[in-house]
């Protein structure tokens, strides 16, 4: 199965690149594209999460309820983004012009990849060793790791998004940095024309 674009994590980055994606796929550069979602959320922080302090959001709120609903908004939503939900991805390789995406149940190919996981040193994402370095803002004690790259770019087509791109363990970061990769792919697809998308209250 090919993707134009497939997002690795199905936490908070991983959700907000799926969200903002999906709800550009009537523009005439989105349209035809194929767009995946690995939502593998076994080992997300933000399950033990309590989101007291995130914009928007009630009080009290449990991060696990945010993942359940994140979900639920995606194939209610955005039902043209594909849900991997029972997979985990195990290698990323590069392909030729694309990138061949090994997981515990099958392979994809991919023209771009979003690895929006966690940034714990246990990553075990095989093919990806070579951009591994140490996560430059957090405890050195805590030994967490990021994929080093520029604005989210980790090379030709590979985005990486969340704590894992050397953000802080924040929800609202983890979910900007997903809407702005999710944007940067909106404008390679539009030829390089910087774009975004959100919906307006039509007066």
């Amino acid at each position: 199965m090919n993707f134009d674009a497939l997002i690795v994590g199905g936490s908070a980055a991983g959700l907000s690149t799926a969200l903002i994606l999906g709800s550009a796929v009537h523009k005439p550069f989105v349209k035809n594209k194929k767009i995946g979602l690995v939502a593998h959320q076994k080992s997300a922080h933000l399950k033990s999460a309590l989101l007291n302090n995130a914009l928007g959001i009630p009080q009290g709120t449990k991060g696990q309820e945010v993942l359940d609903q994140g979900i639920l908004q995606l194939e209610n939503s955005y039902p043209s983004i594909e849900l991997l939900k029972k997979e985990k991805v195990v290698s990323v390789h590069k392909l030729g012009d694309c990138f061949k995406v090994q997981t515990n149940r099958g392979e994809y190919q991919s023209k771009i990849v979003v690895i929006a996981i966690g940034y714990t040193a246990d990553f075990s994402i095989k093919g990806l060793e070579t951009y591994i370095d140490k996560h430059p803002k957090t405890k050195i004690a805590k030994k967490r790791i990021w994929l080093k790259n520029d604005a989210y770019l980790v090379d030709k087509n590979l985005y990486v998004a969340g704590t894992l791109a050397g953000g802080r363990s924040q929800f609202a970061i983890a979910c900007g940095s997903g809407a702005q990769v999710a944007t940067d792919i909106l404008t390679l697809w539009n030829n390089g024309i910087h774009t975004k998308h959100h919906d307006k209250i039509k007066r």
